[in-house]
Parts: structure tokens; sequence; C-alpha cells
């Protein structure tokens, strides 16, 4: 990443992305991300402080967001995360946001306003 400091709020805001549930935690900054749907890949390679971008929606992503100490998930092209995916988010801190976007747009957007892998 450059040495730009940019906050879960900021890419919120910017790429209109849902909520869906630790509000709170926004103010987390985001040191790099990383794009998988496959979780031992995401175990392997997703660093402190990334915001990762997948598809996926069952509980097993916030362990592995924990694990990984990511700053937050967005879930890409429409798809909701489970109820219970929530509950644990929620009860794990961990911000959980959907986007309408592909995971190629977004991850090119976030390229763009300096977020790298």
């Amino acid at each position: 990443m450059t040495g730009k400091k940019i906050k879960l709020s900021k890419v919120i805001e910017q790429f209109n992305l849902k909520i869906e549930c630790g509000e709170q935690f926004l103010d987390k900054e985001i040191k790099g991300g990383y794009v998988s749907d496959l979780l031992s890949d995401v175990i392997a390679n997703c660093k402190e402080g990334y915001i990762w971008i997948t598809l996926q929606g069952h509980p097993n992503i916030v362990a592995v967001a924990v694990l990984k100490e990511a700053c937050g998930i967005v879930i890409i092209n429409n798809r909701q995360p489970e109820e219970e995916t929530i509950k644990k988010a929620k009860k794990e801190k961990v911000p959980i946001m959907t986007s309408s976007l592909t995971a190629f747009e977004l991850v090119g957007k976030l390229y763009e306003l300096g977020i790298s892998g």
C-alpha cells in the first residue's frame, strides 16, 4: 500500500458499501487488501489489517477474518451473509459490508484509491 492512511469508513462511503454489522469498528485503518473465496488461500496469504473481498457468506469467513486479523470483510455480487455469520461477526467485532460490484470492479477501485495487496 502507498503511504496513504485509508479507513474503512472512507471506503464504505466512496464505494457505497452496505454495512451489515460492525458499525462501531469502521475507524480501522486498511493496510492492504486480499481477494479470494478459498478459505485456505486467505489463511495462507491475507495479512493483518487487510480488507478481505469474497463472495462467501457463511460463518467460517468470520473465523478466518479473526485468525488473520483482517480489518473487515466485503461480500460482493449482491450476496448476503447468512444470519449466523452476522451473529458471529458481531460477537467477534468483525465489520461485514456488502457490495453490488464484482470482485474485479471493487478491487480495481480499491487499487485506484491506493490500497494494494
